[in-house]
């Protein structure tokens, strides 16, 4: 009997193709799998091991205390009268997300189609020289070095210029997200279809018309729902700032963890949990209105 068709076919079988999806599953599955090894490695050094009885109760005392279980004293969650303090907060932490999110609106509205390549070193660039090209690379650093330095950062180098207060905290906000705002925005104008803006300024309209009429059109639903992405997450950044004598939330946190003060810090994060909800919900009415 002949077996070259056996051959055949155990010789015509291939590896299977690894597609980029694939690769990045096996990759971020080994890099799970590598920073347990080291956690728990590195767990054994330590003079209290994190899976432990010892931890364990910890926890548990912990989140008693946060509960105000065997405390003589009526917790604060419970007290109608810290409510009403802490409702103070909570405005002010509002107020410091929403002025961010307008900070950074504007700073990215006025420069992000000044970050897009297309626009100024590409075809629709209103003047080819060395001057308006340089502007994209101007752009596109501020925005690397707004995105770069982290929001708590940019909190701690403004409140020496500032009376500590919700400025501060709203402007590194505003800061750190109008240059996460704009980068995304200016790719968005970037991945436009240009054959419907060439056709414009073939027509007569002038260059600047084809952004104004052409461009912005196009890109402006996109960027408001990116604008309204950042505030959900603004809004979940105003704690973090508030450590830093920015007011708000956060400020009273930190004095509560500080004094020992368990449970003011469930009331705030019951209050924080309220504007994180209360923000998604608002924010996803609006980007459904926007579209």
């Amino acid at each position: 009997m002949s077996t070259v068709p056996e051959i055949h076919r155990f010789t015509s079988i291939r590896p299977p193709k690894v597609t980029f999806i694939g690769a990045t599953a096996i990759a971020a599955l080994g890099l799970i799998v590598g920073s347990w090894v080291f956690v728990l490695g590195a767990d054994r050094v330590q003079s209290q091991p994190f899976f432990s009885v010892e931890t364990l109760e910890r926890g548990g005392r912990f989140l008693q205390a946060l509960l105000g279980i065997g405390s003589s004293s009526t917790p604060a969650f419970a007290q109608w009268a810290a409510w009403q303090d802490t409702a103070r907060l909570a405005y002010q932490t509002l107020a410091m997300s929403v002025l961010a999110i307008g900070i950074a609106a504007l700073i990215a509205l006025a420069t992000f189609m000044f970050g897009a390549s297309n626009i100024m070193r590409g075809e629709l660039a209103p003047y080819r020289s060395w001057v308006w090209g340089s502007g994209f690379f101007v752009v596109r650093a501020f925005y690397t070095f707004t995105r770069a330095i982290p929001e708590l950062v940019w909190a701690m180098l403004i409140i020496f210029m500032f009376a500590p207060g919700l400025l501060p905290g709203a402007l590194a906000l505003g800061i750190h997200n109008a240059g996460v705002l704009g980068k995304l925005s200016s790719e968005v104008v970037e991945g436009l279809d240009t054959r419907p803006l060439l056709a414009l300024r073939s027509s007569g309209a002038g260059r600047f018309q084809v952004l104004a009429y052409g461009v912005l059109p196009q890109a402006l639903p996109r960027f408001i729902t990116y604008l309204f992405y950042r505030w959900e997450l603004i809004i979940r950044t105003t704690i973090v700032v508030g450590f830093v004598a920015a007011g708000g939330l956060g400020l009273e946190f930190r004095l509560s963890m500080s004094y020992f003060h368990y449970t003011t810090v469930t009331l705030l994060l019951i209050w924080y949990l309220v504007l994180v909800v209360a923000v998604d919900l608002i924010a996803a009415v609006l980007r459904r209105m926007a579209r």
